[in-house]
């Protein structure tokens, strides 16, 4: 348990650095797309590698195969819902006189991670944060965060090297330190505070190192082939962020050094994994 803690402080810590950096440093939008753009090498080789050929190694590819759809599909259902719940806060552009580019974005429900973040920020609800943004910085995380817990417990009942899992904390810390310097800088943006935007990203941390510890401890007691489907899971879920928002994200801000990024977090991931 106090090793899956660390582990959480660890991966999680990438989010106040991140949040600290954005909240006073308005970061070129390349260099977040390039940091994206690596961040998602390095998940896309440690599900490749790792997580997945973990799941089906212990509970067989019917198991693992059925986590992997259902952590996807209920990342779209989630992701989906957010999305509609932003726009529905921005409004329609058509009835407003001279509507800005992220009203008429988010109305759309087609909003990147930055303008989620940004028009919940301005939501109005003061100090405290509100739901959607919530949601909006934690749903790539938690997936990421569980999976990490489960990885290790894995690791430990297969009597396995701690390779694997120490992919997956390179792949979650660089994965969470751009997308919190991109949540802060909107933030900012939005007119939040320096204190606002760094107790944000703070309390986030302190959640997804939670997750860790829950992936870890709620998994302890069940056998080895149980943990291919919350394994799975959870890796399906980051693979579904990895397609809706790290990976746009990337090619939209990041170009032209986004392709060479990917492949290079990818190869990290790959020699981290002990390839």
């Amino acid at each position: 348990m106090i090793e899956a803690l660390l582990l959480g402080i660890v991966g999680s810590s990438a989010l106040v650095l991140g949040g600290v950096l954005g909240a006073y440093w308005a970061a070129p939008t390349r260099f977040s797309g390039v940091l994206l753009a690596f961040a998602s090498g390095t998940l896309l080789s440690a599900l490749a590698f790792e997580l997945f050929p973990e799941a089906v190694e212990l509970g067989g590819l019917g198991a693992a195969g059925a986590g992997l759809l259902a952590g996807g599909a209920t990342f779209v259902v989630v992701n989906t819902w957010l999305d509609s719940r932003v726009a529905a806060q921005a409004g329609d552009p058509t009835e407003v006189p001279a509507p800005d580019e992220l009203s008429e974005a988010l109305s759309g429900a087609e909003a990147t991670q930055r303008e989620k973040v940004k028009a919940a920020a301005t939501d109005g609800v003061g100090p405290a944060v509100g739901f959607a943004l919530l949601a909006a910085v934690t749903l790539d995380g938690v997936p990421e965060n569980l999976a990490l817990g489960v990885s290790l417990l894995g690791s430990q009942q297969a009597g396995e090297g701690s390779g694997g899992t120490l992919a997956l904390l390179v792949a979650i810390f660089t994965s969470n330190f751009p997308e919190a310097l991109v949540g802060a800088v909107a933030m900012r943006a939005a007119n939040r505070s320096v204190g606002f935007a760094v107790a944000v990203w703070s309390g986030t941390a302190v959640l997804l190192t939670v997750a860790v510890v829950v992936g870890y401890g709620a998994l302890a007691g069940l056998a080895e082939a149980s943990l291919a489907f919350p394994l799975s899971f959870a890796g399906g879920a980051v693979l579904a962020s990895l397609a809706d928002t790290l990976m746009p994200e990337a090619f939209e801000h990041g170009r032209p050094l986004n392709s060479l990024a990917t492949a290079v977090g990818f190869f990290v991931s790959f020699i981290l994994a002990g390839g």
